[in-house]
């Protein structure tokens, strides 16, 4: 394992006692509102939960969308209810469609949305709180990203570096939805996600605020998990979501390169950009690291 043994989900979803009260709210800490769209994910969606209420934030407002689940789903939600701000289980018409629901319920200072198989890490309320009370002039803030498979071993850690529109277009996933949040404000200007689409929901709304001027702003701390499964939609409809990521990219490629096509020398500056970013943090063991799975 090797440079990636340090980085573990495991803490963060271990079972509570069911009959311990809810953290109580202190008002120091900005309200966050965690949004989780659900449908027929009850191998995982448990974890998930336990991912957020074991945050311990005291300022919390945790809302689930499910979509009518026909698994133990509605079973968890139940055993957790006493946590849970606002839930229902009725048809949607997927999974942004949920989430939009979410946000027009939410009334947190910051957003996210966790789907029901993903996790939030160790301490990332409490990280991203403080690090918003220094920095509150953001629209979006983000972290790095953990991947891990169905039984929460850890795959793979993505770290990145400040926010690049142009790297978001070429290079593909920069901020993920499992480690971003962003004010509620930023929604209710620019809209929040585009239900037409199944897949690229979080490339998609960051492009469109970045193009909008939203100000983006990395937090150098590992804030979400992306599970890997047989069972993951990107999975088993992966050429769909090969066709939307790349009818999004034309999109703004052809707003960003209006004279001219992107040349070899744009991916390199790029890829040269990110290297010499990890250098400027003296992260040596994460360079090293990403030239060692690359092999």
């Amino acid at each position: 394992m090797g440079y990636l043994s340090s980085y573990t989900v495991k803490d963060i979803i271990k079972p509570i006692s069911i009959g311990q009260n809810p953290p109580r709210i202190n008002k120091d800490f900005p309200k966050i509102s965690v949004i989780t769209a659900s449908y027929n994910q009850g191998q995982f969606l448990e974890r998930t939960i336990l991912s957020i209420i074991n945050q311990n934030y005291e300022n919390l407002e945790f809302i689930i969308i499910d979509g009518g689940s026909s698994d133990n789903s509605l079973e968890i939600i139940k055993k957790y209810e006493k946590y849970i701000t606002y839930w229902i289980s009725e048809k949607d018409n997927g999974q942004a469609d949920a989430i939009n629901k979410g946000f027009k319920i939410a009334t947190g200072d910051l957003l996210c949305f966790q789907n029901s198989d993903d996790l939030f890490c160790n301490n990332s309320f409490k990280i991203l709180a403080n690090y918003y009370q220094i920095n509150p002039n953001f629209d979006c803030y983000y972290g790095d990203l953990l991947f891990i498979d169905a039984e929460d071993n850890s795959l793979e850690i993505l770290k990145t570096n400040n926010f690049n529109y142009k790297a978001q277009i070429l290079e593909g996933m920069q901020i993920f939805n499992q480690s971003m949040f962003f004010k509620k404000s930023l929604g209710e200007k620019y809209g929040c996600l585009d239900s037409t689409l199944t897949f690229v929901i979080d490339y998609e709304n960051v492009l469109r605020w970045s193009n909008y001027g939203a100000k983006f702003v990395k937090v150098n701390n590992l804030l979400g998990a992306f599970r890997l499964h047989e069972a993951a939609k990107t999975n088993n409809l992966e050429s769909i979501r090969k066709k939307e990521h790349e009818m999004i990219k034309n999109k703004y490629l052809n707003l960003f390169f209006t004279n001219k096509k992107p040349t070899k020398l744009d991916y390199l500056f790029l890829r040269i950009n990110k290297l010499f970013h990890f250098i400027e943090k003296f992260d040596f063991g994460y360079i090293l690291y990403r030239f060692s799975i690359k092999k």
